[in-house]
């Protein structure tokens, strides 16, 4: 299963991909990771999948990564007498805490929060957009509003605030049920949350999960994108949600923000997936248009760590078409002769560590020497996580003694993790550290490869050391 990329690729399941046969093709065809979207799927049906996802894993012998993305705050209007009406723009209409049906002046709108919240002047996005209403007056039980365009609103359609702070956190009472159930599981490696507006909003999730899955925090709101340094110091990933970014803000505006989250994540060392429509046409039909190859290209060559199908592998026509397009985009594009000058214009500079200092000098020995592999030891991943920072030219193979750490970092940047057991000194972990090399298909006797570690081994977060090794002519051993 060794892949000729380093980007990542993370596949919903869906009703076109929840049977294990299915799961395995999708695997095969080129999926690191998969999303559980538990907007749609109940508890039974996520342990179902997380119980397949785990069974492809044992046949295939490459850990697999599982996402839950978190369904968040669903903020919508209410209903209507007659279920949609017609408005016109440079009208009157009032959003209020009135609960009977609406007509084409008012409408219910169940949330408090935001009749509070939202002043004059703030704008309101019905329906991704479609109807554009301004706000003139608010006194906490209702808003008037002008409508600016748009002629249509109907029944619960969603509704966006890209100029409000909201004073409502990231879970719902689902969310926290949600959550509850997928950490019992002690299956899944991470939980995507959404309606991220400041840093604040990550503290209760953090308090809950305790460390058991890693957080991504999906950035859909301009306020997030405000204070984005912040919320990717408490994160540990990022994922740009370009669908829900290009309601709340121009569509123009959303190409330079993800060059932004990326550029900004690969600074910190945290894993930034790209996300939404990314190969949309492929739910209908076989073939991508070109301008889709070109944006998955863009996410690849600004080195985004993993590109993501959405309704494409979960209820797309051809889900294992989309998965095997979106790899075959992926390995042409790190094979271009501008992808290694484009990565490398990009590269930040080291943090004045040990563990930083040590992957830099890991990732110039490589390249200068023109060795086979960088072999990274690491227990907690932080070790794997430094070394993908650096975004080598040469692979990087990540031995961990731990399952759930190779699991975590099958959404990061180049990282071949293979499971392994903590080496019992300096010549196991060498000669480990070959064998694996070779049985994995990144090198043959003869070839040099560099080791980073931490001495004592198996100590969490002490990289301190690296050494250059030939592999044995027995392909066993290292010298």
């Amino acid at each position: 299963m060794k892949r000729n990329r380093k980007v990542k690729i993370l596949a919903t399941l869906g009703p076109a991909s929840s049977e294990e046969a299915m799961i395995e093709k999708l695997h095969l065809a080129g999926a690191d990771l998969f999303r559980i979207n538990m907007s749609h799927a109940s508890h039974d049906v996520m342990r179902t999948l997380i119980q397949r996802i785990r069974s492809v894993e044992s046949r295939t012998g490459r850990p697999i990564g599982i996402l839950a993305d978190l369904q968040g705050p669903k903020l919508r209007v209410g209903k209507f007498a007659e279920t949609k009406v017609d408005l016109v723009p440079g009208q009157t209409f009032t959003l209020d805490n009135n609960d009977t049906p609406g007509d084409n002046t008012r409408v219910f709108l169940p949330h408090p929060e935001i009749l509070e919240a939202v002043k004059p002047g703030h704008r309101l996005l019905i329906d991704d957009g479609k109807l554009h209403l301004r706000a003139e007056k608010s006194d906490g039980k209702s808003i008037v509003t002008t409508v600016v365009s748009g002629t249509r609103i109907s029944d619960r359609k969603g509704i966006s605030l890209p100029d409000t702070l909201l004073g409502v956190g990231v879970l719902t009472d689902k969310d926290r049920v949600d959550l509850d159930a997928v950490l019992e599981t002690n299956e899944v490696d991470w939980v995507a949350l959404s309606f991220v507006q400041r840093p604040e909003d990550l503290a209760e999730v953090r308090k809950i999960a305790r460390g058991r899955v890693g957080l991504m925090s999906k950035i859909e709101k301009p306020q997030a994108v405000e204070r984005i340094e912040e919320i990717i110091e408490l994160s540990d990933a990022l994922m740009v949600a370009r669908g829900d970014l290009g309601v709340e803000m121009p569509l123009e505006a959303v190409p330079g923000i993800q060059k932004q989250l990326t550029r900004a994540c690969r600074r910190a060392g945290k894993p930034v997936v790209v996300a939404t429509q990314m190969l949309e046409s492929m739910i209908t039909a076989p073939v991508p248009t070109r301008a889709e190859v070109s944006d998955v290209a863009t996410a690849v060559f600004e080195g985004a760590d993993a590109i993501m199908l959405s309704a494409e592998s979960a209820s797309g026509d051809y889900p294992v078409e989309a998965v095997s397009t979106m790899a075959s985009i992926a390995s042409t594009v790190e094979q271009d002769p501008y992808y290694s000058n484009i990565i490398y214009a990009q590269r930040a500079q080291p943090e004045p560590t040990g563990a930083d200092a040590i992957s830099l000098a890991a990732r110039q020995i490589a390249e200068t020497l023109k060795l086979a592999a960088i072999v990274t030891y690491t227990s907690s991943g932080t070790t794997g996580l430094r070394a993908a920072r650096e975004r080598p030219q040469v692979p990087i193979i990540a031995l961990s003694p731990i399952i759930q750490t190779a699991r975590r970092l099958s959404v990061v940047w180049g990282l071949h993790c293979v499971v392994t057991g903590d080496a019992s000194d300096l010549d196991d972990m060498v000669n480990r550290a070959c064998r694996i090399v070779v049985s994995e298909g990144f090198g043959k006797p003869g070839d040099r490869i560099i080791i980073s570690a931490g001495v004592p081994l198996g100590t969490p977060g002490a990289t301190n050391m690296v050494r250059i090794a030939y592999i044995g002519s027995d392909g066993q051993s290292g010298v």
